[in-house]
């Protein structure tokens, strides 16, 4: 892959052979952002299980003390008196069937997360095939599915994320911005990784944190320590 200036420039500051402690890696990711935007940084963990067993899947979400610095749109399904506490609370959208139909008829997807009552899950399963894919399915592990409203579209406003395993065993999650500095982004780090070690799953065997590297949104990859992830 032919790589940029900028890039190959930013490379040169990585040594692609060390495990940096976290608060190093946090200082050096700002170092290697040099795009002309606030680039997000990211996490990538690859943890020692198998995504193809039931009882080995990782997946939850956690609300970053620092929140992610973009603006989150929440969709929300309900009716009657939880889609007017949705709207009280914040949702940039709100509705039910005819949401629906957007979706499926205008192929629309203006929104970032959805959130449902249970009651409106028989309605929203028939966007699985195209919420599904995109990481869009709302779900009673994240905290999507719920009958506390308020609460759900306040915590994703405020920086809630989703964390779950790609089909190669990999956690890809937003940890901020690159102007948040040091001390928020580590904050925000060792919140998602407290958060992937706790939700272990009891098959995992052997080594459970294979790797973990931060990166920004245009920049290489920088190693962590994963024995360090919480230091």
């Amino acid at each position: 892959m032919k790589r940029g200036k900028k890039y190959l420039e930013s490379l040169k500051l990585v040594d692609r052979t060390k495990l940096y402690e976290p608060a190093e890696a946090m200082d050096l990711v700002q170092k290697t952002a040099r795009a002309k935007f606030d680039e997000t940084v990211e996490a990538h963990i690859k943890l020692g299980v198998d995504s193809r067993h039931a009882d080995q899947q990782v997946r939850g979400a956690v609300v970053l003390p620092h929140g992610t610095g973009r603006t989150v749109r929440v969709l929300v399904f309900a009716k009657g008196e939880k889609a007017t506490e949705a709207e009280q609370s914040g949702a940039d959208y709100v509705g039910a069937e005819d949401l629906v139909a957007k979706i499926q008829n205008e192929n629309w997807f203006d929104f970032d997360v959805v959130v449902a009552t249970p009651d409106m899950m028989g309605i929203v399963g028939r966007l699985g095939r195209v919420l599904g894919p995109k990481g869009l399915m709302p779900n009673p592990k994240a905290g999507t599915v719920t009958m506390d409203i308020a609460k759900a579209i306040a915590d994703i406003k405020a920086g809630k994320i989703e964390y779950r395993l790609d089909k190669t065993n990999i956690i890809h999650c937003p940890i901020g911005k690159v102007s948040f500095g040091t001390e928020k982004l580590l904050d925000n780090f060792r919140t998602l990784m407290e958060a992937v070690i706790k939700a272990k799953p009891a098959a995992a065997k052997g080594q459970y944190l294979r790797s973990v590297t931060v990166t920004s949104t245009m920049g290489p990859g920088i190693r962590i320590n994963q024995q360090k992830v919480l230091d």
